[in-house]
């Protein structure tokens, strides 16, 4: 099984030149799957600046490898949502009629659904892994930028320069790609940066259910439920510090999208 999990691990991580492998690489931070070589439960110390857990693995090098998992899942999935809900938002909003009504039924549809909920599900359909979590994240997002594109296009497409163009005989797909489409995503990184906050804490509540990334690869939120067990036992280091992070994390994206909201829309300022 020790064999699985470690190929599972390099697969995951294969590639990368920054970041946690390099330091792992250099000597300063324990093998993540290594689980027969440390003490269990060791309380923090020079040896395991964050402890160990009840498996034996060194909490701070699961820590720093479960951020950069969250990372590649949740950008994969934010990208997934934004690269399917902004062409067809374009799309909905410049043609309206029919192609709308049908593009809005599904979307309200999907949208009127718990993200979380949907999420849990569809993970629970595809299975676990990293491009099976990323699908399960990314749907409950397409909604949220088909919303915000369509709306914007729709006032965008009523602009003289865009009946200027039409009347030059610009076709539909030079309209929408070279004179709508920056002029409608002005609030797309906002969105983006809100939804990667948002999938870090739903990709944790995938991995506490059992739901998220395979087994042995680390993961903050299955790292917390095998956590929850020692805590009456005042085992504190080993849920403290992955949610530390994960609390970090999305707090700091969350500041980054107000950041960039006001940025972007210096009109909404107080």
């Amino acid at each position: 099984m020790a064999d699985v999990d470690r190929s599972l691990y390099h697969c995951l991580f294969c590639g990368d030149r920054l970041g946690a492998p390099v330091l792992e690489k250099i000597g300063w931070l324990k093998d993540p799957l290594d689980s027969l070589s440390f003490p269990i439960h060791a309380a923090p110390s020079w040896d395991h600046w964050f402890g160990t857990s009840r498996q034996g693995y060194d909490v701070l090098s699961r820590t720093l490898f479960g951020t950069q998992a969250a990372l590649k899942v949740v950008l994969l999935a934010t990208s997934l949502s934004l690269i399917i809900g902004v062409p067809l938002g374009m799309i909905s909003g410049y043609f309206g009629g029919k192609v709308d009504r049908v593009l809005l039924f599904f979307m309200d549809t999907i949208y009127t659904l718990p993200g979380l909920l949907l999420s849990v599900t569809l993970a629970f359909v595809v299975g676990k892994g990293v491009i099976n979590a990323a699908i399960a994240l990314s749907i409950s997002y397409i909604p949220q930028y088909f919303r915000v594109v369509r709306n914007r296009t729709t006032s965008a497409k009523t602009e003289l320069f865009i009946e200027a163009a039409q009347a030059m005989g610009a076709t539909p797909s030079r309209i929408l790609s070279k004179y709508l489409f920056f002029n409608v995503i002005q609030s797309v990184p906002v969105l983006f940066t809100l939804n990667a906050a948002d999938a870090i804490l739903i990709l944790g509540g995938l991995g506490f259910l059992g739901l998220g990334l395979p087994d042995g690869t680390p993961e903050w939120g299955h790292d917390l439920r095998l956590a929850l067990d020692a805590l009456p036992t005042g085992i504190w280091w080993t849920a403290l510090f992955p949610g530390l992070i994960m609390t970090t994390m999305v707090t700091g994206l969350s500041l980054l999208g107000e950041g960039l909201n006001e940025w972007l829309n210096p009109s909404r300022r107080d």
